[in-house]
């Protein structure tokens, strides 16, 4: 196997968390276990073919746990990993620059910001 090499640091990170979609992911894990059908729900302009596959990358790099219980019908969970909760503070700072980054360019946040479990704790 090759030995990969990186300019910066922030490179590595990107090549786990980087996307359109897997800092979303991994937000909303932030609060417990999701079920794939949940996340989709939760994310309605992801089509579900890239859902799994970011899925699926997140889980090969060990930043998310897939949970598959024995049962009928099937049922998967995901979470976060004790490795990917070290993403905390990073999710976090993204969260709050998205915040100003938002009142800068739109002024009110709300008017852009959809209804979602994750925007609820902006408005107290």
């Amino acid at each position: 196997m090759k030995k990969k090499k990186y300019n910066i640091s922030v490179e590595a990170t990107l090549e786990v968390i980087g996307g359109k979609w897997k800092c979303v992911i991994l937000c909303h894990l932030t609060h417990g276990k999701k079920r794939t059908s949940e996340l989709k729900r939760l994310m309605p302009d992801i089509t579900q073919k890239m859902l799994t596959q970011q899925l699926r990358e997140l889980e090969a790099d060990g930043v998310i746990n897939r949970i598959a219980y024995n049962q009928v019908p099937p049922k998967v969970e995901y979470e976060l990993s004790e490795y990917g909760l070290s993403l905390g503070s990073i999710l976090d700072a993204l969260c709050a620059w998205g915040e100003v980054h938002i009142t800068k360019v739109y002024g009110d946040k709300f008017s852009v910001l959809e209804e979602s479990i994750l925007n609820d704790q902006l408005k107290s």
